[in-house]
């Protein structure tokens, strides 16, 4: 019998509309002849889209990807939630398991992972605590830090810091960071809200940019680079895709260049020796394990091309599904086509699954 697959995409994040060219390449590509696939389209102030709002919020017209009224209600004795469909003639559909296609906040931070914990159902890629570490910079470089992994110079600041403080932060980047430097909302994806500086003039409006999408931002030092980047899949023990390259036709790759602009390059493989090569691969393991990312995710590293050294950057725990993302492209560069690849995030959702089933819940219970 088919799995009734539900992809959560869309949601209330600055990333709305990557998710929605996300949550559609998923739901295109999951083979039909083993899911029965829902689109459950989330709107931008958070709530659950109605059956017609998410066929329009698809960017193709999927003739075999249905849509229902989602239904969330008080779960049973197993489930502390149940969420299903429901159809226009009044007849519940139980979805068997989730896809959260949904980048940025509400999405990829823990928070529908929890949601999604406690329906008792499995869900593709990272669980809560993968998913909060993964969405926070300052957090992860905390983390690689601790797990002795280069990371470049930085600072978090909150807003009231800001606030209260602007000219001594301005003085400790001057001092600690330098320019360039980039400023960052600590919790966003797809570049939204970043800016590279190049003079002590630009900080305040840059910090002001940052400030408009998270409450706490990050700045880090900026240095000539070559953008790198690894998609590792597994369940405690990963595996690493050969790394990419991003060659951005704009000072960096901002959100434009990714999603708007199609004049930057996407080098796969990337050009590089082969003892760099395991190198990155190492480490890109290394950083998913660190964070306890399971299921899939994409790891991003900055190479000094003054010195080569390799700095690991970032790790996007629902990487893009759209027509450029390096996390499908970098698979299909070792044989696994988009359907195949979507097949394995299942397997280990299901995998995952079976561990968690077969722990107690009570002390003292025999098995």
């Amino acid at each position: 019998m088919k799995k009734n697959v539900a992809v959560l995409f869309g949601g209330k994040s600055g990333e709305h509309e990557v998710s929605l060219v996300s949550g559609t390449t998923v739901a295109e590509h999951l083979h039909k002849r083993t899911y029965r696939v829902f689109a459950l389209g989330i709107r931008k102030d958070g709530s659950f889209a109605d059956p017609e709002e998410s066929r329009m919020m698809l960017r193709r017209d999927l003739t075999d990807v249905e849509t229902v009224q989602v239904v969330l209600r008080s779960g049973t004795k197993d489930d502390l939630v149940d969420l299903c469909g429901r159809t226009s003639d009044g007849k519940e559909i139980p979805f068997h398991l989730f896809f959260p296609v949904l980048h940025g906040p509400y999405g990829e931070d823990g928070t529908i992972q929890g949601l999604l914990e406690m329906t008792g159902r499995p869900f593709v890629g990272c669980g809560v605590m993968g998913s909060s570490v993964g969405i926070d910079k300052v957090i992860l470089k905390q983390i690689f830090t601790a797990a002795e992994m280069p990371v470049l110079p930085w600072l978090s600041i909150y807003r009231e810091e800001w606030a209260a403080d602007a000219p001594v932060w301005l003085g400790r980047i001057l001092k600690e960071i330098g320019f360039p430097c980039f400023v960052k909302p600590a919790r966003l994806g797809s570049s939204v809200g970043i800016s590279r500086v190049l003079h002590k003039a630009d900080i305040e409006n840059a910090v002001v940019e940052a400030l408009h999408y998270d409450y706490k931002i990050v700045v880090e030092q900026g240095i000539p680079a070559r953008e790198i980047e690894c998609s590792v899949m597994g369940n405690h023990r990963v595996d690493v895709s050969l790394p990419g390259e991003i060659v951005p036709a704009r000072d960096f790759y901002d959100y434009t260049a990714k999603y708007i602009s199609n004049d930057s390059n996407l080098i796969v493989p990337a050009e590089l020796e082969d003892e760099q090569v395991e190198a990155i691969r190492d480490m890109a393991g290394r950083a998913f394990l660190a964070i306890g990312g399971e299921g899939y995710g994409r790891v991003d590293f900055l190479m000094d091309q003054r010195d080569n050294k390799i700095y690991v950057n970032e790790i996007n725990t629902i990487p893009g599904f759209t027509p450029i993302s390096m996390f499908p492209k970098l698979w299909t560069l070792s044989g696994m086509e988009l359907p195949e690849l979507l097949d394995r995030l299942v397997e280990l959702a299901l995998e995952r699954q079976a561990w968690k089933s077969a722990l107690k819940t009570s002390y003292g219970e025999r098995s």
